[in-house]
């Protein structure tokens, strides 16, 4: 055998092997323990579901909530800035997938954000100002990193619970599938703000919005596989509200409303936070802290409905975030107060959930992004 054959079985075998992997980036709120804040790196063993202690590979100031560029080249946070104020934060992904280099950072010119997206083009990041009620845009460079702010859009109103809902609460940004839309699900005014989207100008375009049930507090939304139909869980009234998504139009009609967890297992404070799709459209996943669990639930693929399934323990203390392994088989559950990230392995036929047993520390985890 030649060596050049011999080279290429080798190359051809390491492929094959990490084939089986998975990287999983990890943002965190403040370190509880004193703990180097930054963005951490694990391995997800997608054949058995080990996963490896997180490492930390960049230092910066609670990388609150993490996004990913769809080329797996640039990842993006929302972050402290060295002087204290919020800003969004630009890393080159190195070619072994190991390494974040820091590209820059921008401010965001008041607040924190709590949630970043990239618009379909890739132009664009967008990111929610809960304290300040605020949703940002903010132009990509060629090479991936973040131009000055283009837009600041403040939205306006309130709700009927005056402990939370006194003033506007953006709590997330989320590009429609069609690249026309950015959806922004509101805590403070239980709607979903639809804006029209210009990533060639960095502007956003008052569009129209949906209604979320008062008193719900939407949070996070995520859309079905089709992109017919929009999903929000809503933080306060722990449940998922379904809306029909008009793409063309840009417009939501709520169809169903379904509690995450049913009253008899209720307990002060619960409230929800993290919403998943399973990437075969069939399951839809919430996250419930203070209860501690995470919530399954069925997709009905014509008429968009959820019917549920089953809440299971998350084996974490307040589960901020979780995610869905690409593969479908393993989910992720991160535990803010309790240093943790749990793993789950999914039935592919039900959609519940089984504790492995596995849970590796991990300082502050609240935000699971998989490198596409």
């Amino acid at each position: 055998m030649s060596v050049l054959c011999a080279c290429l079985m080798l190359f051809l075998v390491g492929q094959i092997a990490n084939a089986d992997n998975a990287t999983v980036w990890v943002g965190m709120g403040a370190p509880q323990q004193g703990e180097k804040e930054g963005i951490y790196r694990t391995i997800l063993d997608e054949e058995t579901g080990v996963l490896e202690p997180p490492q930390l590979v960049a230092e910066i100031g609670e990388p609150e909530f993490l996004t990913l560029r769809s080329d797996g080249r640039r990842l993006y946070a929302a972050c402290r800035l060295p002087n204290g104020d919020g800003g969004v934060a630009a890393f080159e992904i190195g070619s072994d997938g190991k390494s974040l280099q820091l590209m820059n950072t921008q401010p965001l010119g008041g607040g924190r954000a709590c949630h970043v997206a990239i618009d379909p083009t890739t132009r664009c990041l967008y990111s929610a100002q809960y304290g300040d009620g605020t949703v940002a845009v903010f132009p990509l460079a060629e090479d991936g990193s973040i131009e000055a702010r283009s837009a600041l859009v403040e939205h306006k109103g309130s709700g009927p619970d005056a402990s939370r809902q006194e003033t506007p609460h953006p709590h997330s940004v989320n590009p429609s599938p069609n690249d026309s839309f950015l959806l922004v699900p509101d805590l403070g005014t239980d709607r979903v703000e639809i804006y029209r989207t210009d990533p060639a100008t960095g502007t956003l375009e008052s569009y129209g919005h949906g209604n979320s049930p008062p008193g719900g507090g939407p949070r996070h939304m995520t859309f079905s596989s089709n992109s017919e139909f929009a999903y929000v869980v809503n933080e306060m009234g722990l449940s998922v509200t379904v809306f029909k998504y008009d793409s063309k139009a840009g417009s939501l009609e709520p169809i169903q409303t379904i509690p995450t967890i049913p009253e008899d297992l209720r307990t002060p404070g619960n409230n929800c936070s993290e919403i998943r799709m399973h990437p075969s459209g069939q399951f839809l996943y919430t996250g419930n802290r203070v209860h501690d669990s995470i919530t399954a639930f069925r997709v009905d693929p014509q008429s968009g409905r959820l019917t549920f399934i089953e809440v299971e323990a998350a084996h974490g203390k307040h589960p901020r975030n979780f995610n869905v392994d690409p593969s479908g088989k393993w989910l992720l559950v991160a535990g803010r107060d309790s240093n943790s990230i749990s793993v789950f392995k999914i039935d592919q036929d039900s959609g519940e959930l089984d504790y492995t047993g596995q849970s590796v520390s991990s300082p502050a985890p609240i935000c699971i992004v998989f490198q596409p």
